[in-house]
């Protein structure tokens, strides 16, 4: 492995572990202080500083030092956590992500001088305040002489009695005997080595807590010819001070976990190897023994004179499973990272097979061969490999969900505003690449909610509402497609406001009647926007229209729905992934389209008396007691030829998100089957009322529907509102 597919790890793990502080301190805020939570977000920052030394960066190595040793007073309780220091605390978290990123972007370190003398003075005051509170009680002031001398007083004066006493004290402590010395042995594995840690900087931590190395264990060494420098040979024994605490020597290889033993205590050793090599016999001790000999000696002449001992007991199995190679099972739980570019080959490649499959049921129809079994055992791989293979790439939601708390608190210092997050559906999965682009649209919703839709505290309390905002994100799984619903709890859309400021710059003429619906979307209109003062936040017209515009670029729809004094919510329907699906493919006229099987409900041919007429231009559907609109997918799409009414085609009743059902006309269904999503816009252009292109058996291009943007195009809101009133 190369230093940087190591280094590429290293910031992987990086995120992981200010993910992992990020929640911790959300705990931390929200009540949990328990040890286990501290302890969490002390290990994540440690392991940040730990890489950082071992690749060199040092301005990240340099702000993970100041913000780990006030976590570390937190931990031990000297510092004490309370609301100011938590809110400290999770702007040092931002900055610190600030920090990976200049480090993997090799860019300049941004400017902490500021949040390192507040992470120093918190620690300073409490430090200070912890001091005075030990010295209290054995320096208490002095009585004065009135008091010294007050007749009242029995025995000797009190000032004479207070400094006996402070002199007996001095005398106790230096006659008091000091904490005996302990040893630590430690010895380095081969993975500690390739996995790109470097012991000798853990050694150097070690020492700096007044560790003194006595014993060097070169017995493992092997001869020259068979020597591997990546191999864990050499261990090490340091005394320790008796004052030192034992957590603090195991908190400097909390970062290489695993890959380096130690062993602390009575009887304890320095651990074994599994390395079958020739041995030099003795071991080498420090030039600084002689001086500084431990105090308990018996343990490291052991070492010396005889085979080290077996690992401790936590350590047996790790060892048993090297040494039954590939015939264990992996643990469970077990994970490895892979570089996105080759599972992105490996999705191309399920697309390809997918479509080399029906290429051949396509050639094999019609053909007297008697295959069908085999056909269809290959048609369920191919569709377990593409479900396996969709199951690598999705993630969970949660991910684009972490950034959201930082986002708010970037906001709470620009708006004023507090907004407390209610997350649902966090663990909800999705394709990778979907997540990917998810972050600037959410982005803009976000920052927008907070600017536009949260009213101001006083606005809020005069309104009979708490004075802290809230924010919920959502996320689910219906038919087939994701929703993401982003709402809060504000003032929602001020609608003459927002209609007032479209006839102004000219979006729409002064006697247009709209519905509701109609002028919320006015929003998503290009270089709109209601905002009285321009900001770094909005006022310059520019983010609803690339939401807008985002969400249709990943085959998407957004809708609006508010409610004036309870709130707004933006809803995101996406597809679950954006390279294979299922979908019904159909013919009209000379064409062939592919309608996606998510929207699908029922497909039927109806009677004389299923259909009747609404008006000169609207024929509706009655299913089953219900009236629905028909939709003629050849006048829709503009195709020359094709059924012209529901007797001649088959109607397929759809399901969408902001139009409700309706019946799409088409001449006949060919076939249902998996297709593979290939972008128009990335080939060729975007068009409306098409999601995509795909490759038919036959090898043809067939047009994807966009159902939920072809049914809104063919039925605005005003023409659904009153079809519905009409049917009722």
């Amino acid at each position: 492995m190369s230093p940087e597919e190591i280094q590429q790890i290293f910031f992987v793990e990086c995120e992981e572990s200010l993910a992992a502080a990020e929640t911790g301190l959300a705990a931390c805020k929200a009540g949990t202080q328990d040890a286990d939570t501290i302890n969490a977000v002390f290990r994540a920052v440690h392991s940040i500083k730990g890489g950082a030394g071992a690749f060199g960066f040092e301005a990240l190595q340099a702000y993970t030092h100041i913000f780990e040793t006030l976590l570390s007073d937190v931990r031990e309780g000297t510092v004490e956590l309370t609301r100011p220091l938590i809110d400290l605390l999770l702007r040092a978290l931002d900055t610190l992500a600030d920090h990976v990123s200049a480090a993997r972007n090799e860019e300049a370190a941004p400017d902490d001088a500021a949040l390192l003398a507040e992470l120093e003075g918190a620690q300073a005051a409490n430090a200070g305040r912890a001091a005075v509170a030990e010295a209290e009680p054995a320096l208490a002031p002095a009585p004065s002489m009135a008091e010294a001398s007050d007749p009242q007083e029995d025995g000797d004066s009190a000032a004479d009695f207070d400094l006996d006493s402070l002199l007996d004290d001095l005398a106790g402590d230096l006659t008091k005997p000091e904490p005996a010395r302990w040893d630590v042995h430690i010895r380095p594995r081969a993975g500690a080595m390739k996995n790109g840690s470097e012991p000798l900087l853990m050694l150097r931590d070690v020492a700096s807590l007044g560790g003194t190395c006595v014993v060097c264990d070169i017995s493992h060494v092997p001869a020259l010819d068979v020597f591997d420098p990546s191999q864990g040979y050499l261990g090490w024994t340091y005394s320790m001070p008796g004052g030192t605490p034992e957590e603090a020597v195991r908190d400097i290889f909390d970062f290489i976990g695993e890959d380096c033993a130690i062993a602390i205590g009575e009887g304890a050793t320095i651990p074994d190897v599994d390395i079958a090599q020739p041995r030099v016999p003795a071991p080498i001790a420090a030039s600084t023994a002689a001086s500084t000999a431990p105090a308990k000696p018996g343990p490291l002449q052991a070492v010396a004179t005889a085979p080290a001992p077996a690992a401790p007991a936590v350590e047996k199995p790790a060892l048993a499973a090297a040494a039954a190679g590939s015939a264990a099972p992996p643990a469970q739980g077990q994970s490895i990272r892979i570089d996105l570019a080759k599972l992105d080959r490996l999705i191309d490649l399920v697309g390809e097979l997918v479509i080399a499959q029906a290429m051949l049921v396509q050639r094999l129809d019609g053909v007297a061969v008697t295959a069908t079994e085999e056909l269809g055992l290959l048609e369920s791989l191919t569709r377990d490999i593409q479900e396996s293979a969709m199951s690598i790439r999705a993630q969970p939601i949660g991910s684009v969900f972490s950034r959201v708390p930082r986002i708010l608190r970037d906001l709470a210092s620009t708006t004023g505003k507090h907004v407390k997050l209610e997350v649902f559906g966090e663990s909800t999965e999705l394709d990778k690449t979907v997540i990917e682009r998810l972050g600037e649209p959410l982005t803009h919703l976000i920052r927008n909610a907070v600017d536009h839709g949260i009213e101001s505290a006083e606005d809020r309390i005069a309104a009979g509402k708490p004075p802290e905002g809230i924010l919920t994100l959502s996320a689910e799984h219906r038919s087939g497609r994701i929703l993401i619903a982003i709402g809060d709890d504000g003032a929602g859309i001020n609608r003459e406001r927002v209609l007032a400021k479209a006839i102004e710059k000219g979006i729409v003429s002064p006697e247009a009647q709209l519905t509701n619906e109609e002028i919320d979307n006015l929003i998503f209109a290009a270089g709109f926007s209601t905002a009285q003062v321009v900001s770094n936040i909005s006022g310059r017209g520019v983010g609803m229209d690339v939401v807008r515009q985002n969400v249709k670029d990943l085959g998407g729809r957004i809708t609006i729905d508010s409610v004036p004094g309870k709130g707004t919510t933006f809803t995101l329907t996406l597809p679950l992934t954006l390279a294979i699906s299922d979908g019904m493919i159909v013919n009209v006229g000379d064409q062939t389209l592919v309608v996606p099987l998510a929207h699908v409900v029922e497909s039927l041919r109806p009677g004389a008396e299923d259909v009747q007429g609404l008006g000169a231009t609207r024929t509706m559907l009655n299913v089953r007691g219900r009236f629905i609109p028909v939709l003629n997918l050849r006048d829709a799409l503009g195709v020359s030829q094709g059924a012209r009414c529901p007797e001649e085609g088959v109607l397929i009743v759809v399901d969408t998100e902001s139009a409700g059902q309706a019946a799409l006309l088409v001449d006949d269904i060919q076939d249902q089957r998996q297709f593979v999503i290939k972008s128009l816009a990335t080939n060729f252009r975007s068009v409306e009322g098409v999601a995509g292109a795909t490759i038919l058996g036959d090898g043809r291009v067939a047009l994807i529907v966009d159902v939920d943007g072809l049914v809104a195009c063919a039925l605005p809101a005003a023409e659904r509102c009153l079809l519905e009133r009409r049917a009722a």
